[in-house]
């Protein structure tokens, strides 16, 4: 009970999760602020440039810590959750995800 209600920058949360804990909604708000940013300023530095010009590369976007945990399991075949790619979640796996 007392590990579920530490503090977000407690040594057993940095042990678990890693440098994640410093990472709350807001700064993922503002690394996705800076990425849409930097992408628009790419789109419009593209269109305006000449035709003959060279292509600018795509901006790189904010790292963020453990990302390759958010990302989609691509491997199904150690997945437990029974579903198919493409079905929808079930209402109970949506309240478990949501709780």
């Amino acid at each position: 009970m007392l590990v579920k209600h530490m503090p977000r920058n407690s040594a057993v949360n940095r042990d678990l999760h890693g440098e994640a804990v410093e990472w709350d909604a807001s700064t993922h708000l503002l690394a996705a602020l800076v990425d849409h940013s930097a992408v628009a300023n790419w789109m419009t530095a593209t269109i305006n440039s000449g035709e003959d010009a060279e292509p600018l590369d795509y901006p790189e976007p904010v790292p963020r810590p453990n990302l390759s945990a958010t990302e989609p399991d691509t491997d199904k075949s150690d997945s437990d959750d029974g579903q198919e790619d493409g079905d929808l979640p079930a209402p109970d796996q949506l309240a478990r995800f949501f709780a």
